[in-house]
């Protein structure tokens, strides 16, 4: 993707998210790596709509637990209400209130990886804020279709306060 195109496509919208729990499965992932996210998804796309205590079709895919050397958590998941019954199979995380700085992504997954490169190396050097140390995510609309693209894919970036 043209990063000057995409610059111009890439404007977020400001958002203070509420509360999350999030329930699915989990892995840690090497910066080489990021690809194998996908076999992740794959996994958990049966489970949608069967995880004890989901509150909707929308999913998540959310990074957090750094490492320090580029590695993270990445959990594909879904909200859920209550953690009672949750099978130990799922990771479950908790996102506290936070604001964030929220990107539409454009593109095919395919091209995901470059819309977190420009946020991460582009945009937030250049906005003048600073990211947070919370869960940064991935949120799919209900109506995703990840064979077609189709969709609303949005990318949260934790902001520290202004």
């Amino acid at each position: 993707m043209d990063e000057q195109k995409q610059g111009t496509a890439l404007q977020p919208r400001f958002e203070r998210e509420r509360f999350l729990l999030i329930a699915g499965f989990a892995e840690r992932v090497k910066p080489a790596a990021v690809q194998d996210i996908g076999q992740l998804w794959q996994r958990f796309i049966p489970h949608i709509g069967k995880v004890p205590g989901q509150v909707d079709d929308v999913t998540y895919g959310i990074c957090c637990n750094p490492d320090g050397q580029g590695g993270f958590e990445y959990i594909a998941g879904v909200e859920i209400s209550k953690l009672d019954d949750l099978p130990a199979r799922y990771r479950w995380v908790e996102v506290q209130p936070q604001q964030y700085a929220v990107f539409e992504h454009p593109g095919s997954l395919l091209e995901l990886p470059q819309t977190f490169n420009y946020i991460w190396q582009t945009w937030l050097p250049q906005s003048g804020r600073e990211a947070a140390d919370a869960p940064e995510f991935e949120r799919y609309s209900a109506d995703f279709n990840p064979d077609t693209g189709s969709g609303v894919v949005e990318v949260w970036l934790p902001l520290k306060s202004a």
